[in-house]
């Protein structure tokens, strides 16, 4: 035979058979597809708070999915049913009643669940069931019930184990029996301690009388890690309010006071009394950091006279402090004091640098950044200000070889990137832009959403003559930051050159209500009306635009042309006014 290892001999493949959608197993795949979809949209209204919407869902998923249970039997064997389906219809159904706080119904539908021993692992819903009887203070069935899902949960799943018994404390609490509830809890912060447990604990001693078990509690609770730095415990990790106001009554309370006092002594009466004074300073930052600017200089200011290297890391904090603030004097003064303490360090000498660029005097601030730089190479800060620096002294090489340099240690930084586009879009003002256009494309890179950069970009293609990319720019720079006047002007304008103009009214109208007494882009709105060739709206937005404007003379002679193309008897009066109009101004004139 011919050598043929393709097999091409043998002709091209048979056509696919098409797939028959009256078949009983394509309605029963569609029927299992919709029962998922409703799934879905039931969880999706239950996160969006309509709860009523959810459960409509999650009934409507419960009905087809019996009728696509009826079919299967119909034409395979009862083992081909899909139980995972069965069992999330059920156990959402569950979930939407227990939110709508139809409890009775909620525990039917688990019963229903956890009897079908075809569902491995069900026990454990009994929890959700031992939650609902708490609900409805039941305490005896919850806490039945709770004992019965820790049976079935095995002792390798500890965090859950310790949540079923968290919440049979707390039930037992509920019912007063401290003694069951100390159990409870003791066994929890021996196993898993917790900061709930622990303060249930210390709760529970309370109630039956015990101090010195309520110490040992006390002891216990605060053993427990929080998990988070020092100095992060008192600064919100959310916008909720009453967070807020727990984080504020707490964070100067008393007891923190002492915490922070006697940490702070018990290192002065140490070895490391160094380390006390960095402690102070750490002090000063957190407040900084918790936005209490009054209390970090009140705090800095206690070193003015400890010895040069404290004394000058404070007043570095200090002056950059009130650099922020524009108190330009303070500033100088403690960058002077910080200087004069400690000659070698590189963030006072930029400070400095920084207080003298404020004043105008770039040269000598260039020379702060350069001393700084010769005390430590690597303060990125003075060299990206040295940068800035030569910007203004217009020596622009100078400024980009700084710029550059910073680029190979910081490599996505977007200042950095930025200051190098913008010496490149000096340089290049009047000539070819496209090392503009490279360094302003990697900067869009490691900050898409930079408005500014993106209209920039659209600004340099235009220059050059290409149009779709410039728009492709300007477009962006606009979904970012649409009140931008000058990208919205451009893009209305692309729409009226390219013969869009419906397109250019959206632009048009955003810039009037930017811009509400500036009346040109008005009438801009109503020529493009004029231009698509819907008079009707053009005449209705000129006669709108002429009650604000009863003086301007553009909008009166569109108004006289278009009732005079449409045949209005306005145009007499509009014609009048017109003449009146200019009359009054070849008076004035």
């Amino acid at each position: 035979s011919a050598f043929d290892p393709l097999g091409q001999s043998r002709g091209p493949a048979p056509p696919l058979e098409v797939k028959n959608e009256d078949s009983p197993e394509e309605k029963i795949r569609q029927l299992e597809k919709k029962v998922n979809e409703l799934v879905e949209e039931s969880c999706v209204a239950n996160s969006c708070g309509d709860l009523k919407l959810a459960l409509e869902k999650a009934k409507d998923a419960g009905r087809k999915e019996r009728v696509l249970v009826r079919q299967r039997e119909q034409v395979t064997t009862p083992e081909n049913i899909n139980l995972d389906l069965t069992y999330s219809v059920l156990f959402n159904l569950a979930s939407q009643y227990s939110a709508n706080e139809m409890y009775a119904e909620a525990l039917n539908t688990y019963q229903v669940i956890v009897k079908n021993k075809m569902f491995s692992n069900a026990g454990r819903l009994k929890v959700n069931m031992g939650n609902i009887y708490l609900k409805q203070r039941n305490y005896s069935k919850a806490i039945k019930f709770y004992r019965m899902a820790l049976d079935q949960i095995p002792s390798v799943h500890k965090e859950m184990r310790i949540k079923i018994m968290q919440n049979i404390g707390v039930t037992f609490i509920k019912t007063g029996q401290y003694s069951d509830a100390i159990n409870s809890f003791e066994h929890i912060m021996s196993m898993a301690p917790n900061l709930k447990a622990g303060f249930n604990l210390i709760l529970s001693y309370f109630a039956v009388g015990d101090r010195e078990k309520m110490k040992k509690a006390f002891q216990k609770l605060i053993a427990v890690p929080l998990e988070i730095d020092d100095d992060d415990k008192y600064i919100s990790p959310s916008d909720d309010p009453h967070t807020n106001l727990v984080i504020e009554a707490i964070k100067n309370d008393h007891l923190r006071q002492m915490e922070r006092e006697r940490c702070v002594e018990v290192v002065k009466a140490s070895q490391y009394v160094e380390l006390a004074n960095d402690l102070e300073i750490n002090k000063a930052i957190t407040y900084l950091r918790q936005k209490d600017f009054n209390q970090a200089v009140e705090t800095l200011k206690m070193f003015e006279k400890k010895d040069s290297r404290v004394k000058s890391a404070a007043a570095t904090n200090l002056s950059f402090l009130y650099y922020l603030e524009n108190e330009f004097a303070q500033a100088s003064n403690y960058a002077d004091l910080a200087v004069n303490s400690d000659r070698y360090n590189p963030s006072a000498l930029t400070n400095k640098g920084n207080t003298v660029f404020a004043n105008g005097d770039y040269e000598k601030a260039a020379e702060f950044y350069k001393e700084a730089l010769r005390n430590d190479s690597s303060c990125t800060e003075a060299l990206y200000n040295i940068g800035l620096t030569y910007k203004k002294l217009n020596r622009l090489d100078e400024a980009l070889d700084c710029f550059l340099k910073l680029h190979a240690i910081l490599r996505n930084s977007a200042q950095v990137l930025y200051q190098i586009a913008n010496v490149y879009l000096i340089y290049e003002l009047m000539e070819d832009p496209n090392q503009a256009i490279e360094w302003l494309m990697q900067l869009i890179s490691v900050v898409p959403t930079d408005s500014r950069a993106l209209s920039k970009l659209g600004e340099l293609y235009d220059s050059e003559g290409d149009k779709s990319q410039a728009f492709q720019y300007y477009y962006e720079s606009y979904r970012y930051f649409p009140s931008n006047i000058l990208v919205i002007e451009w893009l209305g304008a692309y729409y009226i050159d390219t013969q869009f103009c419906e397109k250019a009214i959206q632009y048009f109208e955003r810039a009037s209500l930017i811009q509400p007494t500036q009346v040109k882009w008005q009438l801009m709105v109503a020529s493009c009306f004029r231009r698509s060739g819907n008079y009707q709206k053009a005449l209705d937005t000129y006669k709108d635009i002429h009650r604000k404007f009863p003086e301007n003379a553009e909008c009166l002679r569109f108004l006289v042309r278009l009732c005079t193309d449409i045949g209005l008897k306005e145009v007499q009066e509009y014609a009048t006014k017109l003449k009146r109009l200019e009359k009054m101004k070849e008076i004035r004139e």
